[in-house]
């Protein structure tokens, strides 16, 4: 009979020394190929070593860890207001959800209770960073599976969102968005007449996807039952987000555990059922009209008590008063020189990022830094998966998975 992937064992193959000599054989026959980290789809960062069977994967290992910031690190020797930078270079997709729920945990720490405004502001914010992140998953999507005209009529949109950014807090990828207390200014009329700009446009253009990538006859081929995996293992490896709910499971963590007044809107959850690539993309898709519903919803019902709270010892006092007002230019002078301590305490705090569940674990002693901070990365628990969903896939269908998947290499580095 003649050897193949389905006549071994998987594990067999873990422990060729001690196996027949058929099976030796066949791990001699088998070719070592390195996906990454000089690929287009692995950024240069994350490396694959696949052992391949001709075209078919039988088995993988991955490596991460090539940026090397330690960032974790770098966050518990600064004071908290400068940490907020860093947290844009995890997924730099949608970094203000990043920017968001690190203030938030502050506040938290802190017990700094923040308007209605600066809530639905923060909302706003966060939501059109999620359909700046599932545009770019899904239109990549299409381009690894050779459909590049999605990608160029989408990303005007994502221009749309950049330049509202812009309007918001003058930044455009690392936005460093929003202060301790809340946002560092009120929406300006500019800002928010590109909002409903977007609220029109954008529908219309995930119209035009669904036409070029839906029933796409070549699509569903590259992505239906490519790289399924079921709720059961989703759960067991750690995975929220998109790629849970692409399983069937309806865990989102702005129904579960509201924060910044989410409780006040009403949206639906999409979830899919074989946890395959497909569903991963219809999912996202489904989720950019929900996004889209909130932000519709927040706009028309923004409350007018104030874009801030009144917390001087931790949110910075306007420039003219600091020019003007002595009690201003100390408080200044403190918040920037990073001279307040923050109460002792341990607060975990999350939010529903683009990729899943972001969490900040902080520690505080007091000091003026954290004492301990740590960051949930979705993509570096769910990246531990890749291998797996990868197994009797040939090589093509590795892309796809990955595109699928959205991981961004700013979350795998510690």
């Amino acid at each position: 009979m003649e050897t193949t992937a389905e006549t071994i064992p998987f594990d067999a193959l873990q422990d060729a020394p001690t196996q027949s000599q058929e099976v030796a054989n066949y791990i001699n026959e088998l070719t070592t190929l390195n996906l990454g980290p000089t690929h287009p789809a692995t950024h240069g960062v994350f490396q694959n070593v696949l052992q391949m069977d001709g075209e078919k994967i039988v088995s993988g290992v991955s490596t991460i860890g090539y940026i090397h910031r330690a960032f974790e690190k770098i966050a518990e020797h600064r004071p908290f207001y400068q940490i907020t930078p860093l947290t844009d270079r995890l997924n730099y997709c949608s970094s203000p959800i990043n920017n968001m729920g690190w203030h938030m945990t502050v506040e938290k720490l802190l017990q700094i209770e923040i308007p209605r405004r600066a809530q639905y502001i923060r909302v706003i914010a966060m939501e059109m960073a999620r359909l700046a992140d599932h545009l770019i998953c899904n239109t990549i999507l299409g381009v690894d599976t050779g459909a590049y005209s999605g990608f160029l009529y989408a990303f005007q949109q994502r221009e749309l969102i950049y330049e509202i950014y812009e309007e918001i807090c003058g930044s455009r990828l690392t936005t460093n968005m929003g202060r301790v207390g809340g946002m560092e200014r009120d929406l300006n009329e500019t800002a928010i007449r590109k909002i409903r700009q977007l609220l029109v446009e954008f529908p219309a253009m995930l119209k035009e996807m669904e036409k070029l990538f839906n029933r796409n006859r070549i699509f569903m081929d590259r992505t239906i039952d490519v790289g399924p995996i079921t709720a059961e293992r989703a759960m067991s490896y750690g995975f929220t987000g998109p790629n849970l709910r692409a399983a069937g499971v309806d865990y989102d963590i702005r129904v579960h555990s509201p924060y910044s007044c989410y409780n006040e809107f009403e949206f639906d959850i999409p979830i899919g059922k074989s946890g395959d690539t497909y569903d991963r993309y219809m999912v996202r898709h489904e989720e950019m009209y929900q996004s889209l519903s909130i932000i519709r919803q927040a706009l028309d019902k923004l409350p007018t008590d104030g874009y801030h709270a009144d917390a001087p010892h931790y949110y910075l006092p306007p420039k003219e008063e600091v020019y003007r007002n002595m009690e201003a230019l100390i408080y200044h002078f403190k918040i920037i020189m990073g001279e307040i301590d923050a109460p002792a305490g341990e607060v975990y705090h999350a939010v529903e990022g683009g990729n899943g569940e972001l969490g900040f674990y902080l520690i505080s002693d007091g000091g003026r830094t954290p004492y301990r901070l740590h960051f949930r990365r979705p993509c570096y628990i769910y990246y531990q998966a890749y291998t797996e969903m990868c197994k009797g896939a040939p090589l093509s269908d590795a892309i796809a998975i990955m595109s699928s998947l959205n991981v961004i290499a700013g979350e795998l580095d510690a």
